[in-house]
């Protein structure tokens, strides 16, 4: 059961980011792998899709994630660059919802973090096609092969692969409580700064 059952207004920041980063530190030590989020991107057409992602860095400019520029998360942001973003920690009952326009990442901050990857990470990414229909295994294995002979010191970063910042204009968070009666405060961005209301559960 989670230490905080309720989500009272007095309690949470009045920025939504200290207040997500506050959760994630509790959710750090209470939830296993408490990065993995869902992102939700849609055609120019509307048609939505979704996948599990990693979240790796949050700052008060936004969420950020990497992938391949080819794959088809990063076709739909390039016809429609919004995204939403769901992070669940059932351990703690709480759930965050985030809305608002993409960007890409400088290629110094993209670098930097490619650096951080594990190496068989760094080939993978310069050996999968992502989203791309492939003949079978043996095909990939034999792209890391190649790849493994290419780079045999530091792996460079792909240049097809970076990472997407979300910008956030609606962030909220969910709560659970008994009997359903759960909390939800959202914070929505406005030229002013933050405003933040309560919904029914």
């Amino acid at each position: 059961m989670p230490e905080y059952r309720d989500l009272r207004e007095a309690d949470a920041d009045p920025d939504p980011l200290t207040q997500f980063r506050r959760w994630f530190v509790e959710a750090e030590r209470g939830q296993p792998n408490p990065e993995i989020m869902t992102l939700a991107t849609a055609t120019a057409q509307g048609a939505p899709s979704a996948r599990m992602v990693l979240l790796r860095g949050c700052d008060e400019r936004g969420f950020v994630f990497f992938t391949n520029f080819e794959s088809r998360k990063a076709r739909e942001l390039g016809e429609n660059p919004r995204a939403a973003l769901v992070l669940y920690w059932p351990e703690l009952e709480r759930q965050v919802r985030i809305e608002g326009t993409v960007e890409i990442v400088p290629e110094a901050e993209a670098d930097a973090y490619f650096r951080q990857r594990p190496r068989g990470s760094q080939l993978s990414a310069w050996a999968s096609p992502q989203s791309q229909s492939v003949p079978n295994r043996d095909f990939l294995e034999e792209r890391v092969r190649q790849v493994t002979e290419r780079f045999p010191g530091q792996v460079p970063r792909p240049p097809f692969w970076g990472g997407y910042r979300v910008l956030p204009e609606v962030i909220e968070f969910w709560q659970g409580g008994e009997h359903r009666l759960h909390d939800r405060l959202v914070y929505r961005r406005t030229p002013g700064g933050w405003l933040r209301e309560r919904l029914g559960p």
